[in-house]
């Protein structure tokens, strides 16, 4: 049989000894047979998705079942496990199917971040319901019904509690910092992003989960829910990527590789290959376009959704008559290799 994903990690429960958050710093992709079913020899698992609840006393085995299976960093965790009073749990998913806990909802996103799969690459369909309101505050994630009296009691103790985000979603970085990436405000990447090794997400930039690049891409702009840039792509700031979750629908909103969206513009349909949007231009995929031969002389008038995934073309408000028009980009889009370096 072929899983598709196991991970074992820390969770935070809250007062009704709910699991409200979860990380896995090692999660496995298809894991083997063999690994399932000795893990299964420690825990209380038979069959299908299932997030269980691990004893302390039990992780000095799971720990040498993972060093048996060749998967030293979950070994590793496992090991230092053994004397932690946090909650812990064993995710193990045999199918790729709509998340029904928080552990297991918690495990998909960190794969993305992993870039263990691409966004679309996993089912997240039910999350939002899924997943809980939380605080992320200094002191760890807490239940938003229980924040009110966390903050009287760190106050009465003479603590500072600081509350960074109220959100289902937390910051990427505290879960996974992906190798070759710069990112200049962290609280602006939820957790389950694909940031691409050499991406630099700017102080203005933004990924949302199940997004992000592929590559190397500059992002000063918004890249949202269901999109993915390719390498070689860049977002200028305040341009805005239309995604799943703001209009889009169940299309797939994607650039290709090598484009640029300009500063302050805006994307609502597949971009190809070495495209140009310029600068402070919106074009959704109703926006009736103007075709333009070499000789600058009209060919047909479109809609952009018509040109979904053509590669090669600029387009451009004509500052005389407002008409949006669309030619062929006879200039590549250079990267600064400079700006994009993230040793």
């Amino acid at each position: 049989m072929a899983y598709f994903s196991l991970a074992f990690g820390s969770a935070t429960k809250n007062r009704d000894g709910k699991i409200i958050e979860a990380f896995f710093p090692t999660p496995i992709l298809n894991p083997s047979d063999e690994l399932v079913k000795a893990l299964a020899e420690v825990v209380d698992y038979q069959q299908g998705n299932q997030a269980i609840e691990v004893q302390a006393a039990q992780s000095a085995a799971l720990s040498e079942v993972f060093a048996a299976h060749q998967q030293p960093a979950s070994a590793s965790f496992a090991a230092k496990a053994a004397n932690s009073a946090q909650p812990l749990v064993l995710v193990i998913l045999e199918n790729d199917e709509q998340p029904q806990s928080v552990a297991e909802g918690f495990l998909k996103l960190q794969l993305i971040s992993n870039r263990l799969v691409k966004p679309h690459g996993t089912v997240l369909d039910g999350i939002f319901g899924l997943l809980h309101n939380i605080a992320w505050t200094n002191e760890g994630p807490i239940d938003l019904p229980e924040l009110a009296d966390r903050q009287i009691e760190a106050r009465l103790a003479g603590r500072a509690l600081s509350v960074d985000c109220v959100d289902k979603f937390p910051k990427m970085v505290d879960y996974v910092v992906p190798t070759g990436v710069r990112i200049a405000d962290t609280s602006r990447v939820r957790l389950g992003a694909h940031v691409g090794e050499g991406t630099t997400v700017m102080h203005e930039g933004f990924i949302n989960f199940n997004a992000g690049t592929t590559g190397v891409s500059m992002v000063e702009g918004r890249i949202s829910a269901g999109v993915m840039v390719g390498d070689g792509s860049d977002i200028g700031g305040g341009a805005s990527i239309m995604g799943t979750l703001s209009g889009g629908g169940k299309v797939v909103i994607s650039i290709g590789e090598n484009s640029l969206l300009g500063a302050n513009a805006g994307l609502g349909f597949p971009l190809g290959d070495r495209c140009t949007v310029e600068s402070g231009l919106y074009v959704t995929a109703g926006t009736k376009v103007r075709m333009l031969d070499s000789d600058g002389n009209e060919v047909e008038i479109i809609k952009a959704r018509d040109l979904a995934g053509v590669s090669d073309l600029l387009f451009r408000r004509n500052s005389v008559t407002g008409q949006i028009e669309c030619l062929a980009n006879k200039t590549a889009v250079e990267l600064n290799s400079e700006l994009h370096s993230n040793n």
